[in-house]
């Protein structure tokens, strides 16, 4: 079997970046940029206040002056007056400064009557001022090597960037296989179980940025998977889950295989997950995820995210990060296990309590849990306090 670094390995070489489009700024939340985007103003556009007060030549800046106010300031409206020393122009928060060689004074440090002024005795250092260009200037580039958020939104449009180049979304089939599945809302028979694999994996590549088509559950005969695999034809990820085993019923790798599937690999060494499937399967990737949901999930997290990644121009290594043991741990056997677990606060590190339940069929569990602790292969047992690492569940 191989190890889940070889199959990581494998499944990463089945895609390939996907091309590029170009989005309006409004559609571009969550997607990810395939080219910097370059500032067409600079920001500020000018020195600005940055509070409300009264702005005067820095040489008049001195404790207890009296000036003449000869005007005032606001954003968006500036003051076009004469400027000479003595005087002061009443200024609001983002308004352009008079002129240059200036400090704002904050209002709640004067003393104002009629059209005079009286600065206090203790003054502050600091110009209350934002110089131009402060934020970012004109032709500076931004190009982060993640999906994009709202935050970056904000500082694009400020950069008055109306349009992206980003990768392409990636169009990921998924399927559920099996006789014993129906969907949520109906009623199941006496042999049969609510599927809930579809809705897992959709949102977990919904989430990194797939859109997802959710075709209809294929069943455990020949003619019902090539129908089901039929309606994928398109997408550059079709992901299956269930009988991707070697039992009388698991047919997804034959019919896969009869209709042109070149198969990377089956079956890798972890828990849970062992009957993992993977290939190519004419233009598309094909990802073949246990039935059971916590391996499926475990697998989706492990192999078909970093995919994703890879087939948007981002990063695809895995998020692993080191915690500590909160509890002693038994050893493992000849397979990687990733044990659901729960974080709490540590210092310097998170400290990670897997739960004493790891069966992989147990969704309560998994939805619990907020992350995976990895123990490797034939690893020792570990006592409190020793050093792991973890991978986080969104």
């Amino acid at each position: 079997m191989l190890s889940v670094e070889e199959a990581l390995e494998k499944v990463l070489a089945l895609v390939a970046t996907l091309g590029c489009e170009t989005v309006a700024l409004r559609d571009a939340r969550g997607r990810v940029m395939a080219a910097p985007a370059q500032a067409q103003l600079t920001q500020p556009p000018f020195s600005a206040s940055a509070m409300d007060g009264y702005w005067i030549a820095a040489a008049d800046h001195r404790p207890g002056a009296r000036l003449r106010v000869e005007g005032e300031a606001a954003a968006g409206r500036s003051y076009q007056g004469p400027l000479a020393p003595g005087q002061a122009v009443r200024i609001f928060t983002g308004a352009p400064v008079p002129g240059p060689d200036g400090v704002v004074v904050l209002q709640e440090h004067v003393i104002r009557e009629d059209d005079t002024i009286t600065l206090a005795q203790d003054l502050e250092s600091h110009g209350n001022i934002r110089p131009e260009g402060q934020d970012f200037k004109r032709g500076d580039s931004f190009h982060p090597k993640r999906p994009l958020s709202a935050r970056d939104l904000g500082l694009l449009a400020s950069m008055n960037v109306s349009e992206l180049s980003v990768y392409r979304r990636p169009e990921v089939a998924v399927i559920a296989t099996g006789d014993e599945l129906v969907m949520p809302g109906e009623t199941p028979g006496p042999d049969q179980i609510i599927c809930s694999n579809s809705f897992i994996v959709t949102a977990l590549a919904e989430s990194a940025g797939a859109r997802v088509r959710l075709l209809p559950i294929a069943r455990d005969d020949r003619e019902s998977l090539r129908a089901v695999f039929d309606l994928a034809k398109g997408a550059d990820l079709v992901v299956t889950s269930g009988g991707a085993s070697v039992g009388a019923h698991d047919l997804v790798g034959e019919v896969a295989g009869e209709l042109g599937l070149e198969r990377a690999f089956w079956k890798i060494a972890m828990r849970p997950g062992k009957p993992l499937m993977a290939g190519k399967m004419g233009d598309a990737a094909m990802l073949g995820l246990p039935g059971n949901p916590v391996s499926a999930t475990v697998c989706a997290e492990l192999f078909l995210r970093p995919m994703l990644a890879k087939l948007q121009g981002l990063d695809p290594a895995p998020r692993i990060e080191p915690a500590e043991l909160a509890t002693d741990v038994a050893p493992t056997g000849a397979r990687t296990h990733y044990m659901r677990a729960t974080l709490s606060p540590g210092d310097p590190l998170p400290r990670v309590t897997p739960f004493a339940a790891q069966d992989s069929a147990l969704l309560g569990v998994l939805a619990t849990a907020d992350c995976l602790l990895i123990r490797p292969k034939d690893d020792v047992a570990r006592r409190a306090g020793a050093r792991v690492n973890i991978l986080r569940l969104d």
